[in-house]
């Protein structure tokens, strides 16, 4: 295996969490920040925007799993689980005050 299939893995586990998050809250109806949020980052963006994001998210997670083919190694199924799990702490240390803007 390259080290691209190692990237590849890393961020298949990074944008399939964040998926999660968006398309769930926009698919409920809240708000919840998303990159085009005004002010950037700070913000809440609407539903239909998330579940957009979400869905974006989703599909380019699914393209890096395919093109990094986790399965076909331990090591690249420990990488997507790093990803997962990394950006799965920082979200929730990220996103824990997001009513309070």
């Amino acid at each position: 295996m390259s080290w691209g299939h190692y990237v590849g893995a890393l961020f298949a586990g990074a944008f399939l969490l964040n998926a999660i998050p968006h398309f769930v809250k926009g698919v409920c109806g809240d708000k919840f920040p998303t990159p085009f949020s005004k002010p950037p980052g700070k913000g809440l963006s609407s539903a239909p925007v998330n579940v957009v994001w979400g869905l974006f998210n989703l599909l380019v997670g699914h393209v890096l799993w395919h093109v990094s083919q986790p399965m076909s190694s331990h090591g690249l199924m420990l990488t997507f689980f790093v990803g997962f799990a990394v950006l799965a702490v920082l979200s929730s240390v990220n996103f824990q005050h997001k009513h309070a803007v």
